[in-house]
């Protein structure tokens, strides 16, 4: 007996998983074999991360190249405030002297990056965590843009060789945002920024930038499903884009203006965010250029 024309249909009915397969198929084809490089930001590391793991072990089982770089601001805040140290920020950098530095090397690399990689691994997938000093992957300068902020860098080159063995060898990197400097000195770099200049160096067919907010909104509050590059500057020079957003956004920028095919500001805090943007028609505000 067939079912009655308005009789609701479960998730789980093998007719809607094919469906949904069949959906997915033009969006894996366009993907295959490419790479994807995933900021994880602190904040969206809360609701959301439980699927996380999960979505990027699909990626890789699938044929697909995914990268992830994680931030880690929240829990490092927490974990000076335990221990007594005061944060001081200059236009949004962290002013980090040795002491600071001690504490964000031990929660991003002993804690936070500890912790990706055992979930990523706990999936069935086969992830290593890298910072700047393994394989002097990541070369980093004393960042003097906002005075001396202490133990603050800014990526002077990415080592896409050693990128390119892990990917030979079916690794997914999880990459902590600490970068060595000229004498081996370590340097704390806002994570946004190595996620989008490792993107731009691998020529990612895709960044995407996780976050807490559902992407860039215009005027009325609505979320803007593309931009072009022109198009983004345009919002941020008549103060559409403002405040914490205009540096996701021009890190975006900067990333596709360095071979990115596009990147993409998603709400890192939905389940399967990562599946949602990259097998559907989108999830949040995609940049590409011109």
């Amino acid at each position: 007996m067939n079912d009655a024309p308005n009789e609701p249909i479960a998730a789980t009915d093998p007719r809607v998983i094919a469906s949904v397969l069949a959906g997915a198929v033009p969006y894996l084809a366009t993907y295959a074999d490419k790479t994807v490089v995933i900021k994880y930001g602190g904040h969206a590391m809360g609701k959301g991360n439980e699927t996380f793991a999960k979505d990027v072990v699909l990626l890789r089982q699938v044929g697909i190249n995914p990268i992830v770089v994680h931030g880690g601001g929240p829990q490092i805040n927490r974990t000076l405030e335990r221990l007594g140290i005061k944060s001081n920020f200059v236009n949004g950098l962290r002013v980090t002297d040795a002491e600071t530095m001690e504490v964000v090397e031990m929660v991003l690399v002993g804690t936070i990056n500890s912790q990706i990689v055992t979930s990523i691994n706990a999936e069935g997938g086969c992830a290593i965590g890298l910072t700047g000093g393994d394989g002097n992957f990541l070369r980093a300068c004393k960042s003097t843009r906002n005075g001396d902020l202490g133990f603050v860098g800014e990526p002077r080159r990415v080592d896409v060789g050693v990128l390119d063995g892990f990917r030979a060898a079916k690794m997914i990197p999880i990459v902590a945002p600490i970068g060595v400097g000229e004498h081996g000195e370590s340097y704390n770099i806002n994570a946004d920024t190595v996620a989008g200049a490792v993107a731009g160096a691998v020529k990612a067919a895709r960044f995407l930038l996780l976050t807490d907010v559902p992407g860039v909104l215009d005027a009325d509050k609505k979320l803007i499903p593309e931009l072009s590059a022109a198009e983004a500057r345009r919002l941020i020079a008549d103060g559409t884009i403002s405040g914490g957003m205009i540096p996701k956004v021009e890190t975006c920028l900067e990333a596709v203006d360095r071979g990115v095919e596009a990147a993409v500001i998603v709400d890192g805090r939905v389940p399967h965010a990562i599946l949602l943007e990259l097998f559907t028609e989108g999830a949040g505000t995609l940049i590409r250029g011109g």
